[in-house]
């Protein structure tokens, strides 16, 4: 398969050129006025970020996204879908709150917000795709109802796909929350006895009350309650709390893959990636992690599977920084050409989510990367 070519501008600026404006350049470059956005509603998929986290995208970025649509005919719009753990983003109203708390709102993002999924995570619509792992995935309605599907990723690494990048944030983030619970509903978690020391922390945010005590004080999971979402696996701090046997990292990104596939089903298509504040887990938690590599720049691409191994691979090459959870680890060393998110996340596998994507006919690991 030919390559796709990825375009890429690093963070350095002049006075004439600040960094949204360098992005604007940057998808100009790419391309995106080969869509016609006239009059077409245009989803911007964003993670907006939980309350106390820090390191999702900035609204400035996406207020020139949005106003450079405006300027191309669209109606565009910043979109997310429900959570299924517990948090400040589970329902539309607490949803709607935080983003207007991170500064997504109309007046400075300059577009509306709507929740994809409605009110209380139930309005979706079943996209075919005959997949091997998902037929018929359950998109958010206002991401399935658009005309155009625009990305806008902050990636970073996550406790179970590996790293977040422009398939979690499409795949996983446009599932309503029936989406979310068939994506993890083969990936349940147990509990390491030898290793959990009975903190309670898996007990008090699981949103499912299937987590409780056992007589010997520490956590056990409730199998019949769980749906898999996996907080309690992201929360503990001890690995008490692991992904379970029966499933694998390799299987829940494939399914990621093939969510993808249907939220851009017979729609065009870009994405833009941001790779800066590499923090080791989602925006999804209320902290973020100091970041592992320096900042390097934003991406952009037609293709979302080249554009997430682009920035893979960028990560890979890069310095690690000091003073994070990485270099806790490997204190005496810079870990270039070294996969950072596997060191972290020594149960993950991305790789076979993107090549699972590439072999469904979404885009190719193939990429030339070209620098603007």
């Amino acid at each position: 398969m030919e390559a796709s070519k990825v375009y890429f501008t690093n963070l350095r600026t002049t006075p004439s050129s600040s960094l949204p404006t360098k992005m604007e350049r940057l998808v100009k470059r790419a391309g995106i006025e080969r869509i016609d956005f006239k009059n077409q509603f245009t989803a911007i998929k964003i993670h907006f970020g939980e309350p106390g986290n820090l390191a999702y995208i900035r609204p400035n970025y996406v207020a020139r996204m949005a106003t450079f649509l405006h300027g191309l005919g669209a109606k565009p719009f910043l979109t997310d879908s429900n959570t299924l753990y517990s948090g400040n983003r589970a329902n539309a109203v607490d949803h709607l709150q935080s983003a207007a708390e991170n500064g997504f709102n109309p007046i400075s993002a300059k577009c509306n917000v709507i929740i994809a999924d409605g009110l209380k995570g139930t309005d979706y619509r079943e996209v075919p795709v005959g997949g091997e792992y998902c037929k018929a995935p359950k998109i958010g309605t206002a991401i399935a109802d658009a005309d155009v599907v625009l990305s806008m990723t902050h990636f970073k690494g996550h406790e179970q796909s590996g790293f977040g990048g422009t398939l979690k944030n499409l795949g996983m983030g446009a599932a309503s929350v029936g989406g979310k619970l068939e994506l993890h509903s083969a990936s349940k978690p147990e509990i390491d006895a030898e290793a959990c020391t009975g903190c309670g922390v898996c007990i008090k945010y699981c949103a499912h009350d299937a987590v409780h005590r056992g007589e010997d004080g520490k956590a056990v999971i409730d199998g019949d309650s769980c749906v898999g979402c996996g907080q309690c696996v992201a929360l503990c701090r001890y690995d008490g709390a692991v992904p379970g046997k029966s499933d694998s990292s390799a299987r829940l990104n494939c399914k990621i893959a093939e969510y993808t596939k249907a939220v851009l089903f017979d729609k065009p298509h870009f994405h833009v990636s941001f790779v800066m504040n590499v923090s080791p887990e989602c925006d999804c938690w209320n902290h973020n992690d100091a970041a592992i590599v320096p900042d390097l720049g934003i991406a952009a691409s037609f293709d979302p599977v080249a554009l997430d191994q682009a920035c893979a691979d960028m990560v890979i090459k890069a310095p690690a920084l000091a003073g994070n959870r990485l270099t806790d680890r490997r204190p005496h060393e810079h870990l270039e050409n070294t996969d950072k998110f596997r060191l972290i996340h020594p149960d993950t596998d991305w790789a076979a989510g993107l090549e699972h994507a590439a072999k469904i006919g979404l885009g190719t690991r193939t990429y030339e990367l070209i620098e603007i």
